[in-house]
């Protein structure tokens, strides 16, 4: 579904990506794994067109990916930033409604009552301000957005960063919903348990590049990685 063939990419004169190549297959998990500083935010931001591909390239779904981030949402490809980014200002219902007009239609699979039923804590604060939410909230806004885009891919950065643990749990549980319906994910996350126990398939990105490659049950049998690249 996505490739990466050995590309190369940075901020500005400072590379950060060196020849990294990966795939991640339909209706699979993909875990990106890493030390902090190993290229795993960078990464997505390339395959979303926020850092400029220096070279190599990327397919999404048997073609070129396209430069610009409104042309590969529009291709399918949903992004939840680590950052969130939600609207501050707009309500929670606002919010989602930039997703559901734009993306939505007779025939989507993802509606507004349906991502209210998958996180019904956001039904109950509809008219409440992003910046009023916490910081739980905002990570089920920004992914209920997401999937109003209705993307064939869903791309997560650091979902549980910052997150109290009885959150992590529920969004743990709500992710696992998602990959037992057969979306598509990738998803970068420090959390070693977390990522592994959703993943199908694992890469460890270490300095740049893929240093190793594998299924989730592999890795948690190889100590060695965990040790070496991950620190666990």
């Amino acid at each position: 579904m996505l490739e990466l063939n050995a590309i190369e990419s940075g901020y500005g004169e400072t590379q950060v990506l060196y020849g990294l190549s990966l795939k991640a297959q339909k209706g699979r998990v993909l875990a990106v794994l890493g030390r902090n500083g190993a290229g795993k935010s960078t990464t997505l931001k390339t395959i979303m067109g926020l850092l400029p591909l220096k070279s190599g390239d990327i397919v999404f779904d048997g073609a070129p990916i396209a430069a610009q981030p409104f042309d590969i949402a529009k291709a399918g490809i949903a992004y939840v930033p680590e950052t969130r980014d939600i609207f501050p200002s707009l309500t929670v219902r606002e919010n989602l409604d930039l997703a559901a007009k734009r993306f939505g239609g007779p025939q989507a699979e993802w509606t507004m009552e349906r991502v209210l039923d998958v996180f019904p804590r956001l039904a109950e604060r509809m008219d409440n301000g992003g910046a009023q939410l916490s910081g739980g909230e905002q990570q089920m806004l920004a992914i209920a957005r997401g999937l109003l885009m209705n993307p064939k891919l869903l791309i997560l950065d650091e979902p549980t960063e910052g997150l109290a643990p009885i959150i992590v749990k529920l969004l743990h549980d709500t992710l696992q919903e998602l990959r037992d319906g057969g979306l598509s994910m990738v998803i970068v996350e420090q959390n070693f348990g977390f990522a592994t126990s959703l993943a199908d398939d694992v890469v460890v990105v270490g300095k740049g590049q893929v240093v190793w490659s594998g299924t989730a049950a592999e890795i948690r049998g190889n100590e060695e990685v965990q040790r070496t690249w991950l620190g666990v």
